[in-house]
């Protein structure tokens, strides 16, 4: 063979050797890759395994993708070669319960018409065809859930909201909810609207709405849920209490100083409703709501406030908390696989009596040394220089946020059932007697083990404490807490882990740091400056007031004014400019080593890249100098 042919062949050889190797491992590997991402977003959790596992019955998963439009955006396309490789590992893990094929939608096509009747939306893209991209599950009976539009955005979520879909339809009949709330945003009638954990609890619950006047709890509810309830009757509390005892699952958010709370009246501010508790049980629950809200200095939310003069500033307020992870319980499901802060608002304390029936651990805590602030103080806009004046930190240790109760409890109604108070209303007078008629029978002890959970915060629930609102990415795990707290209740712990799994922002560890190690230096001394600022405009205005009176009509604003107050009006006008001068300057160097490390990183990430080609092209010079001299 000469040596031209032996390269032809040769050449051929490697050419057909590396085809299969790619086709071979194509087909072998598709579904192997290594995840470096601290989340492990890219690998099946434990959750997911355990769903695909105990499938009942086969789940049909329809990917829809229109992929000659997907193709012209690169964040679509790049999205859909992860939702397939996450859908295969499914298929795997699943086997024969989890059939999958991928349609295309081309216009009028009975591909297109399964996607429009399954409810999934069509995006314009300017073009001549429209983009699908989303997912729609079946089970054997037909029952059929969708992921209308797969946002790339969502990409973190994407795998529990898929799970979730799968559990429902493995299990179609989710547990149900009896939800009593005063809270607006949780008083929705649907599951669209409402505050977000309001609509997420009701994707993944069947949710029942109670009225305020309730006179029974509805029948068929597996978990009572109170979020900021109104008062209640001896005959409502019976309710509740029967309940606890008969069905054992129960939520309770009550708080001393409700910040969202809303009146009912013309100045509805000040009739609202800002306390509620369940202090009736405390005896036989072992576990009472305290009079005062808490403040704390080591878990205080960093928030942003008026500066005044159009100007804003970030400083932490020790009345809005942010429970960091180590401040929860490891040992407890509900908790232990968080891995963000749980957000509250002017949340109270609950004082714990083991001596009580029952077993109570503490899910959640503030820090070493918080402080009692009065009710009727923190359900207002307190500030954070207010607070910190407020505070006496007590020498009782961290405050216990939230409770969880299990075990065998006794009834907080020896003497069995209380009076109803019949309403004067004929018509409702008599549907109140049917239903008391109608009521169970008495019981004085627990029928099933109870599990109790209690929060000392109703505020968690509201939107601007865990969501950046104008994107609706979290940065607190308010929701994955109460929709844990929920499957705890309901049995099911499957989406738990799973649900901790989807971060919200990636903070800048450095700059916070910063930020707070500024806000130490010179949160005293801007307070000093900003009461001094307030007091002396104050008096400013009192001096010019009395000029006023009688210098209106020829100008001289100083014409009433003795020659005392004339000199302490122009000290007083010097000491207000100085006084801003002096804030400007603090709130200059409260940024300064934030401005210095985001001028270096700017020159490096500018000037770094060249500098370094240019050495590396300078040493490659030098040393090729030094080779041909020799």
């Amino acid at each position: 063979m000469t040596a031209r042919r032996y390269l032809i062949l040769a050449s051929l050889l490697f050419v057909a050797i590396f085809a299969a190797t790619n086709l071979i491992s194509q087909s072998w590997f598709s579904g192997a890759r290594a995840d470096f991402t601290e989340s492990k977003l890219y690998t099946l959790s434990d959750g997911s395994k355990s769903t695909l596992k105990d499938l009942s019955e086969p789940i049909d998963l329809t990917f829809v993708y229109t992929r000659s439009v997907g193709q012209e955006f690169p964040a679509i396309r790049a999205y859909a070669v992860r939702v397939r490789e996450l859908l295969d590992a499914y298929q795997s893990v699943g086997g024969a319960n989890i059939r999958l094929r991928e349609i295309d939608p081309a216009p009028f096509s009975t591909a297109e018409d399964e996607a429009l009747a399954a409810g999934l939306v069509a995006v314009d893209t300017n073009g001549s065809d429209p983009l699908y991209f989303g997912l729609i599950g079946r089970n054997a009976v037909d029952d059929e859930r969708v992921i209308p539009f797969l946002a790339p955005e969502q990409e973190t979520s994407f795998e529990y909201d898929l799970t979730r879909m799968i559990t429902r339809l493995d299990r179609p009949e989710p547990a149900s909810v009896g939800l009593l709330s005063t809270l607006p945003g949780m008083q929705s009638l649907t599951d669209e609207a409402g505050y977000v954990i309001r609509r997420e609890i009701g994707k993944t619950f069947t949710i029942e709405l109670i009225d305020p006047d309730f006179v029974e709890l509805p029948g068929e509810i597996d978990i009572l849920m109170l979020v900021h309830p109104p008062e209640l009757s001896e005959w409502q509390l019976w309710q509740i209490d029967q309940f606890v005892l008969r069905t054992g699952r129960a939520l309770f958010l009550i708080d001393p100083a409700a910040k969202t709370a809303q009146g009912t009246g013309p100045f509805n501010m000040t009739n609202r409703q800002i306390r509620s508790d369940l202090n009736h049980f405390a005896s036989v629950w072992g576990v009472r709501l305290d009079d005062t809200a808490i403040a704390d200095t080591e878990t205080a939310l960093s928030i942003q406030a008026d500066a005044g003069e159009g100007r804003t500033t970030v400083l932490r307020h020790p009345l809005f908390l942010a429970i960091p992870p180590a401040l929860m319980s490891s040992d407890n499901l509900i908790t232990s696989d968080l891995g963000r802060t749980v957000n509250l608002g002017a949340p109270g304390r609950f004082l714990v009596n083991d001596g009580a029936p029952g077993n109570r651990e503490i899910l959640m805590q503030t820090g070493q040394a918080p402080s009692t602030i009065p009710a009727d103080r923190a359900a207002i806009d307190i500030s954070a220089g207010d607070t910190v004046a407020l505070y006496e930190a007590t020498d009782t240790g961290p405050a216990p946020l939230a409770v969880r109760l299990t075990g065998p409890l006794i009834t907080a109604f020896p003497d069995g059932a209380p009076d109803l108070d019949i309403p004067e209303d004929p018509v409702f007078g008599e549907l109140a007697r049917a239903a008391a008629a109608e009521a169970p029978p008495h019981i004085s002890t627990s029928a099933i083990d109870a599990e109790i959970i209690f929060i000392a915060d109703a505020d968690m629930v509201d939107d601007g404490l865990h969501l950046n609102l104008e994107s609706g990415i979290p940065f607190a795990d308010n929701t994955t807490f109460i929709l844990n707290a929920l499957d705890s209740l309901s049995g099911g712990s499957d989406l738990m882990s799973l649900r901790a799994r989807a971060p919200g922002r990636r903070p800048m560890v450095t700059v916070d740091k910063m930020r707070e190690e500024a806000q130490e230096r010179f949160f005293s001394e801007q307070a000093r400056l900003e009461a001094r600022l307030a007091t002396s405009q104050e008096r400013l205005e009192e001096l010019q007031t009395v000029g006023a009176t009688g210098g209106f009509f020829d100008g001289d604003l100083s014409a009433e004014l003795t020659e005392n107050e004339k000199t302490e009006l122009a000290r007083l006008r010097e000491d207000i400019v100085r006084t801003r001068a002096s804030l400007r300057q603090i709130e200059r160097e409260f940024r300064s080593d934030i401005d210095a490390l985001e001028l270096k990183l700017r020159l490096f990430t500018i000037l770094g890249g060249p500098l370094i080609i240019g050495l590396l092209g300078l040493l490659l010079w030098s040393r090729n100098s030094r080779r041909a001299k020799v």
